[in-house]
């Protein structure tokens, strides 16, 4: 059987050119050095230095053949351990990321793809519904991370990142002209078809305090259960819709949509990177976390 030890010992020697050196470099005794390259010529039958008065010099013919192999063969051990190393501690198993269908188009598709491309080995199961029942699922251990629409106080979660802001503003389209250039008072929205995000949201909720908390209650002609759909409609003259700003640039660019600005303007939301306040974390779903830190 190799003794790999004594190739090991051969082969700092040749990298030292010195008994003394190599004995340092490996920390055993120079007799051990001495002795280990002793019994690894005797097996091999052949003299693998020339003992000089510079140090250890390679032969000619076995000690450099020796030599070119064994560097061959350590460096492909150095590559095995390494890729064991790597296996350890790639993140393996599956991630459940719950959020709502526009946190994921609009504020996730970057970060899952380079997630993915960089981890592939990674299952991601993406669950979307809206923020409450996310929630929910979060806390019953439905998944394991969770992006949500702030506020949200809630003692069983605990937010460990942040992703981007929301500006909810208020748009319309064909037909609202002459709102371009005036700025309203939020209380005058109430003389117009007003198009909202269904009721039981954080977002519907953050508007209503926020209109109430200004003396005013608006309520919605129609109510909408998807940010896309109600942006579309509003560009077709169906109402003023309330929808964040980063949900519509492309309708806002195109010229299909416009601002209605309000005064006071809706405040700032953001959305909160969220997980169990007692579950565990995988080194996967830690990882994943690290994209938003």
């Amino acid at each position: 059987m190799v003794n790999l030890e004594l190739y090991r010992v051969f082969y700092t020697v040749a990298k030292c050119g010195s008994l003394t050196k190599a004995a340092q470099e490996l920390y055993i005794s120079q007799p051990a050095v001495s002795q280990s390259i002793k019994q690894l010529e005797s097996r091999l039958g052949v003299a693998l230095f020339n003992r000089t008065h510079k140090g250890m010099e390679l032969s000619a013919s076995a000690g450099r053949l020796i030599f070119q192999k064994v560097e061959e063969a350590l460096t492909a051990l150095e590559a095995a351990e390494n890729s064991i190393s790597e296996l350890r501690n790639s993140p393996t198993g599956t991630v459940r990321i719950g959020a709502t269908d526009s946190i994921f188009s609009y504020l996730l598709v970057d970060e899952i793809s380079e997630f993915k491309q960089k981890y592939p080995t990674v299952k991601l199961e993406l669950i979307s519904a809206t923020s409450p029942e996310i929630l929910s699922r979060l806390k019953e251990g439905g998944c394991d991370i969770a992006f949500l629409n702030l506020p949200v106080d809630d003692e069983e979660i605990r937010f460990v990142g942040r992703v981007g802001v929301l500006s909810d503003i208020f748009v319309a389209g064909k037909g609202y002209e002459n709102l371009k250039d005036i700025t309203l008072p939020l209380k005058s929205l109430k003389d117009y078809p007003l198009l909202m995000i269904e009721e039981n949201t954080v977002a519907r909720r953050a508007m209503a305090e926020f209109c109430r908390g200004n003396g005013v209650n608006l309520t919605p002609d129609t109510e909408f259960s998807n940010w896309d759909l109600m942006a579309k409609f509003a560009a077709k003259g169906m109402g003023i819709g309330c929808v964040p700003r980063e949900y519509c640039l492309n309708l806002l660019e195109s010229g299909e949509l416009f601002e209605v600005k309000t005064s006071p303007s809706l405040p700032v939301r953001g959305v909160g990177v969220a997980l169990h306040k007692n579950a565990p974390v995988s080194f996967a779903l830690k990882m994943f976390i690290s994209l938003f830190e």
